[in-house]
């Protein structure tokens, strides 16, 4: 039996696999993370565990010194210059984030040919990974949840807009969505046109906001729930 552990830096998400299917899963607050040996109380005694931290040392030390019991095995997986049949051109391959990583690996044990890896949460990242599973690198940028929010803040003029995706906005709650949603869309998209026309090359989407990308995006895509987890679970299997 393994445990996953996706920590980001607004929560935790977790997921139980038993080798054939994901038996649990749930999501704790990362504010919460003092908490997450009362959610362990439940995973299988000799479960093993994997986990990838991104939300601070501080985070991960929590996770440790709770999850350390004698018969559970835990480990942490750092990005590096190459596991599970994925390599790295990162200029420093550790400074990945560990979730990015992950969500790599979890792309190449779903999908063959090369993708684009599109993560979409509180920032969005976007990654290019080729036939081969080389990761040729990748973009960082506000989610739209941060971009919407930024406006708002930073602007004495524009509202938090709650408006709706237009082709042609007309006001400004719109045009401030609008907007938002079109930067995102169009990282993605401009980012996808290095794999174009090379076969089988796709677009991965994972993430909470990935549902409303899906509804726009103009290349070929599929909604991949649990990309990290699943990246984890493929880490899990090497150990």
């Amino acid at each position: 039996m393994i445990v996953a552990i996706d920590a980001g830096n607004s929560r935790i998400k977790w997921g139980v696999h038993d080798g054939a299917s994901w038996l649990a899963n749930g999501v704790l607050a990362t504010r919460d993370v003092a908490r997450l040996h009362e959610v362990a109380d439940a995973w299988p005694a000799d479960a093993r565990i994997v986990a990838c931290n991104v939300a601070g040392a501080a985070v991960g030390e929590s996770i440790a010194a709770q999850l350390a019991v004698p018969q559970r095995r835990l480990a942490f997986l750092q990005a590096s210059e190459e596991a599970c049949g994925v390599r790295s051109r990162y200029e420093r391959p550790a400074q990945l984030g560990a979730d990015r990583w992950a969500a790599l690996i979890g792309a190449r044990a779903r999908h063959s040919g090369p993708c684009l890896v599109v993560s979409a949460g509180t920032a969005t990242t976007v990654d290019l990974l080729d036939a081969h599973g080389v990761f040729r690198g990748g973009l960082i940028l506000p989610g739209f949840e941060l971009m919407r929010a930024t406006l708002a803040e930073k602007t004495a003029q524009l509202p938090l807009a709650e408006g709706v995706f237009r082709d042609e906005p007309r006001n400004t709650m719109d045009a401030i969505v609008s907007g938002c949603r079109q930067a995102q869309l169009g990282a993605i998209e401009r980012t996808f046109a290095a794999l174009a026309g090379e076969p089988q090359a796709l677009c991965l989407l994972t993430g909470g906001g990935s549902a409303a990308l899906a509804a726009h995006l103009k290349i070929p895509f599929e909604l991949a729930d649990n990309l990290v987890l699943g990246g984890l679970l493929r880490f899990a299997a090497t150990l």
